[in-house]
């Protein structure tokens, strides 16, 4: 099915699921990246050139600079992702572009990969996984003391941010026996919380000191850059562990390395980095770390239903209605 005459010209920036390129095509003029390959600078400035819509991914830097050069046409970016960090929001929302995202679809997914990364880190999986395909299979067999990890059930885990997916894990961990405090920009209602059986501190600053695990599940923002810093790294407990699904930049990945490699932190699992796709060289010889090439979101499902979103908030725009998942500057 060819889509209607003068449908909006959709430019899609990287490879999406096929059943969702199908529809699209079905929907409207599309222009797709068959080869996956990212664009560059020049490539994103045409596309905002020609397009009527956009249709970026979290790792396209629509800034200032690519918006100047959008064309009087382009009047919606459709982020396929539930961050928006890679959008310049304040100068979309100058320029009449409106700015959609995909929220809720990726919650269980990462909510699953952060209790992951909390059960394999201080349960040294990676560790034992590499020790034998190091070893081709080799082991000297069970032993009382060898490669002994830490127990999780009763130990205190910190969420940082207890937004949808911060609750999603506190649910997870919950089943695990692992005690529940959270960090957040305001608690939650009385009957979740209590629910969750979880501990609202209004400071960061006292919850971390007393936490065996920490896990982070913040947006990047101008106000959550680098939120866990040297200073607030150096709060935690040596015995403590660091998780982060959420954005790389939050963390102070350099002052983190350090204390790792001092042994001031017990470990960390880490699914995202400050400088993707570039990894830190020194975590790569960390043992007592885990790393995931940002696998959180990566389920067909969430995948699938990420598209259907996006074909939503465009159909809905084109139609003359106000899109169900639009991002205002606000929320920076």
């Amino acid at each position: 099915m060819a889509p209607q005459p003068g449908a909006p010209l959709v430019v899609v920036t990287r490879k999406l699921p096929d059943a969702v390129e199908r529809r699209m095509s079905e929907l409207f003029e599309v222009r797709l990246n068959e080869s996956d390959t990212p664009l560059d600078r020049s490539d994103l400035m045409k596309a905002v050139e020609d397009a009527d819509v956009l249709v970026p991914t979290i790792t396209d830097a629509i800034d200032r600079a690519v918006l100047s050069r959008a064309g009087p046409q382009c009047r919606l970016i459709a982020n396929f992702g539930n961050g928006v960090d890679n959008i310049d929001l304040k100068t979309a929302w100058q320029r009449g572009i409106t700015v959609t995202n995909t929220p809720g679809v990726l919650t269980d997914d990462t909510a699953d990969m952060a209790m992951a990364l909390i059960l394999a880190v201080p349960r040294r999986l990676a560790e034992g996984a590499q020790y034998l395909r190091g070893g081709k299979g080799e082991w000297p067999g069970w032993s009382p003391t060898w490669m002994l990890g830490k127990r999780i059930t009763g130990k205190r885990l910190g969420i940082v941010g207890m937004g949808r997916i911060g609750q999603a894990v506190a649910r997870r961990a919950k089943a695990f026996g692992l005690e529940i405090h959270y960090h957040s920009r305001r608690p939650l209602d009385p009957l979740t919380e209590d629910d969750l059986e979880a501990t609202y501190w209004d400071s960061l600053d006292r919850m971390l000191p007393r936490m065996d695990i920490v896990t982070v599940h913040t947006p990047h923002t101008p106000a959550t850059f680098h939120l866990l810093s040297a200073r607030r790294l150096k709060l935690m407990k040596p015995t403590a562990y660091l998780v982060n699904t959420a954005r790389g930049e939050v963390v102070d990945e350099n002052a983190l390395v350090r204390m790792l490699e001092a042994g001031e932190l017990s470990g960390a699992g880490l699914d995202v980095y400050e400088h993707e796709p570039k990894v830190n060289p020194k975590l790569l010889e960390l043992e007592n770390v885990v790393l995931l090439p940002h696998l959180a979101s990566n389920t067909l499902e969430g995948r699938l239903e990420m598209g259907e979103k996006v074909l939503v908030n465009i159909k809905t725009f084109c139609d003359g209605h106000r899109p169900p998942d639009r991002v205002l500057p606000s929320v920076l």
